[in-house]
């Protein structure tokens, strides 16, 4: 039996939490042997989504193999440290020390680092928290902008639907990645995600504009990335003219628009290479006529 301890924070976000907990609740149903136990300081904890869990003061007795994981909260201040007393800070130290492992979601890189667990290690938290992650905790290497870390036996992730990912990258390590990717598609999951591929995605980091005929456009390229995309086919879609949608283009996003198609295609290229296929036929998947462009872009990038 594999017992995963979820330490709750008072405001700890339910997706946080409940993504993981669904995977390896889900890992039960197909077999494996998991318990899942939550405890807190409080034995009434609220959720930064309104519902009150109800936690246990006492933990389980612990083994290696065992699994304890931080989930995020939401704080409306700067301040991300000081939500679990001493004694449960030693407690993750402790696990950790007699060789278990120790998991993060999102804030709760913050209860690993105050716990002296990122002190010379690579880890990650929410593209919001990065800054004050490394200003916080200068021993710890903040790896930014990706999903999840592994370092030795502590994993961060970056929050919210990235703790999914986390749990089904743990459940590859112990079961193989076919029982994995069961689970995936138990949970309704699009794809595993590699832990290096970003926190967001092409579309949402040019979305950040206020342009009605480029976000027309941009909706008509996320559609059809793989599509021949002629410049006066989108400029008809902005409802104005190929001049005057390559400036507002970009004006609006910074780059062109065939250009913010490549980074589309590039982007699943690449997602498409971490699951196993090669260059040439990911290269095919998203549109380019042979690997010769995909290449160029990889290199590029």
């Amino acid at each position: 039996m594999t017992r995963v301890v979820f330490l709750l924070a008072p405001q700890v976000h339910l997706l946080d939490l409940a993504g993981p907990a669904q995977a390896f609740s889900s890992a039960t149903d197909y077999g494996q042997d998991y318990t899942l136990h939550y405890v807190g300081e409080q034995e009434d904890v609220p959720t930064s989504q309104g519902v009150t869990l109800r936690a246990r003061l006492d933990w389980p007795d612990l083994d290696p193999d065992d699994l304890l994981v931080v989930p995020g909260w939401r704080s409306r201040t700067p301040a991300h440290r000081g939500k679990f007393a001493r004694p449960n800070l030693d407690r993750l130290r402790a696990h950790h020390e007699r060789g278990g492992t120790v998991a993060s979601v999102c804030a709760g890189a913050f209860a690993l680092a105050e716990a002296g667990l990122l002190a010379g290690r690579r880890c990650t938290t929410h593209h919001d928290l990065q800054d004050d992650l490394a200003d916080r905790f200068p021993a710890a290497t903040v790896v930014r902008d990706v999903l999840y870390v592994v370092d030795g036996r502590v994993v961060t992730s970056a929050g919210i639907a990235s703790g999914i990912d986390l749990a089904l990258h743990l459940l590859a390590l112990r079961h193989g990645p076919g029982f994995a990717a069961r689970i995936a598609r138990e949970m309704v999951v699009f794809a595993r995600r590699n832990g290096e591929e970003p926190q967001a995605s092409v579309m949402l980091r040019h979305r950040a504009h206020i342009s009605d005929a480029v976000h027309r456009v941009q909706d008509l390229i996320d559609a059809g990335y793989a599509d021949r995309l002629p410049l006066a086919q989108l400029a008809s879609a902005g409802g104005v003219s190929e001049r005057t949608l390559t400036r507002l283009f970009g004006r609006a996003v910074g780059m062109t628009p065939l250009r913010y198609q490549q980074e589309l295609r590039l982007e699943r290229a690449e997602h498409l290479i971490g699951h196993g296929a090669t260059v040439e036929s990911a290269a095919r998947a998203v549109g380019f006529e042979d690997a010769r462009m995909l290449r160029r872009l990889r290199s590029r990038a």
